[in-house]
C-alpha cells in the first residue's frame, strides 16, 4: 500500500492526512492548523512546517494551494496574501530530493479525488467540479482529462466576482439563510453553465455536506451532485496527484 501524505492549504485552515493512493482512502486522522493571518510564505510555510511534524513523514508531498499554479509556482493569490505571486510554493515549503513537493490549485486537487475514486469516475463529457469554500474554486474535466487553473469562482456577477457575491463566507459573513444563499448560488451555477453547456457539475468543499439545505434551490437541467469526497477531497487529490508524478 502506498501511503503519500496530501495537504491542502485553505483561506483559513490547512489540513493534512496520509491517503492510500491505490483507493484514495485516508488512512490517518485528518489534522488541521488555521492558516496564519496575515498569510505571507514565510507564516503559512511555518505552519507547514507543522503539518509535517505532526505526521512525522517522510516521502513525496501533495499539495492543493489557492492560486493558478504553474510548474509549482503560484501565478496568482486568491484568499491568501499577494505577496505570494510568483514564488515557487514548493520550494517555500522546503522541497527536497528526498521529500518533493508537487503543488496544485486547491481545486483541481479536489476535482482529480473526485474523479479518480468519487462520483466523477468515468464520467463523460464536460465535468465541472466547484470548490465552495472562502472562495470559489473551479476545475474541468473533458471526458476524463483536467483543464487546469480555471478561476470561473472570478467571474462578474451583479458588479463583482462571483465568490464575493455566493462563497460560503459570504453566506456566513452576511448571515444569508440557506434559501438566500441557495438562489444565490443557483444564479452562479446557470451563468456557468450557459457559458461552458457543461454534462455535471460536481460540488465540494464545506457546503457539499450540507447540499440537503438547498438542493431544492439549484435549478439545471444537467446532474448537480456533492462530492462523495465531502471537504477531504483536497487533501486525497493533493495526494492523488503526487503520486501521478
Amino acid at each position: 500500500m502506498q501511503q503519500i501524505l496530501g495537504v491542502d492549504v485553505g483561506g483559513t485552515g490547512i489540513k493534512g492526512a496520509l491517503i492510500n493512493v491505490e483507493n484514495g482512502e485516508m488512512v490517518s486522522e485528518r489534522f488541521r492548523l488555521d492558516t496564519p493571518t496575515p498569510a505571507t510564505p514565510a507564516a503559512v510555510a511555518k505552519t507547514f512546517a507543522g503539518i509535517l511534524k505532526h505526521f512525522d513523514y517522510e516521502g513525496p508531498i501533495g499539495c492543493g494551494f489557492p492560486a493558478v499554479i504553474k510548474g509549482n509556482r503560484a501565478l496568482t493569490a486568491a484568499n491568501i496574501d499577494k505577496s505570494w505571486i510568483g514564488k515557487n510554493v514548493g520550494d517555500t515549503f522546503g522541497s527536497s530530493k528526498k521529500q518533493p513537493i508537487y503543488v496544485l490549485n486547491d481545486a483541481d486537487a479536489a476535482a482529480i479525488a473526485e474523479m479518480e475514486y468519487g462520483i466523477g469516475k468515468n464520467a463523460k463529457g464536460l465535468v465541472m467540479m466547484v470548490t465552495v469554500g472562502t472562495g470559489i474554486g473551479s476545475c474541468l474535466f473533458l471526458d476524463g482529462k483536467m483543464i487546469p487553473n480555471t478561476e470561473f469562482g472570478h467571474l462578474r456577477m451583479r458588479g463583482k466576482i462571483a465568490e464575493k457575491y455566493c462563497a460560503n463566507s459570504v453566506r456566513k459573513n452576511e448571515d444569508l439563510s440557506w434559501e438566500e444563499w441557495g438562489k444565490r448560488f443557483n444564479e452562479y451555477l446557470q451563468h456557468v453553465y450557459h457559458l461552458l453547456s457543461l454534462d455535471k457539475v460536481i460540488l465540494s468543499g464545506g457546503v457539499s455536506k450540507k447540499f440537503q439545505k438547498y438542493e431544492e434551490y439549484i435549478n439545471l437541467p444537467i446532474e448537480v451532485q456533492p462530492a462523495r469526497l465531502l471537504n477531504n477531497a483536497g487533501i486525497v487529490g493533493a495526494a492523488a496527484y503526487a503520486a501521478q508524478q
